[in-house]
């Protein structure tokens, strides 16, 4: 199946594609700043740069979009045009997401992932986290 849109117009869309500050990132530090906690975002020194980041309790937080990292949701569906190109790419995605998690444990950090989806249900995705971050 082709691609309905124009090579330049699907580059162009993909170059806006951020990688912080995303919508369901900004709703998870808003919820998260109310509630009274405090934290660092995308520290360099960290594997990954982790996109929140509570350095007193040596815990993070990435929040991963569900098509970029190849969750197993109805948004982590891969396209079907192009499955030579998107298969490995997301492979090597949710590799890289694995090998950062591991150094992070290595050097005695926990970490979390919040899925895209999940965000879908703030109140409970908080809750979650909220958990994570009292153990």
């Amino acid at each position: 199946m082709a691609d309905h849109v124009a090579p330049e117009r699907r580059s162009f869309i993909m170059s806006q594609v951020g990688q912080k500050d995303t919508k369901p990132e900004l709703s998870l530090r808003r919820a998260l700043h109310r509630l009274g906690y405090r934290y660092s975002l995308h520290r360099r020194d960290l594997p990954g740069r982790p996109d929140i980041v509570f350095p007193s309790r040596r815990k993070v937080i990435f929040v991963h979009g569900c098509f970029w990292h190849g969750h197993g949701c109805r948004w982590g569906k891969l396209p079907k045009s192009r499955p030579e190109y998107w298969v490995p790419k997301i492979e090597t995605n949710k590799e890289r997401d694995n090998r950062v998690l591991t150094e992070l444990h290595d050097i005695g950090w926990d970490s979390m992932v919040v899925w895209q989806c999940e965000i879908r249900d703030l109140d409970a995705t908080v809750r979650r986290v909220e958990y994570y971050l009292s153990r």
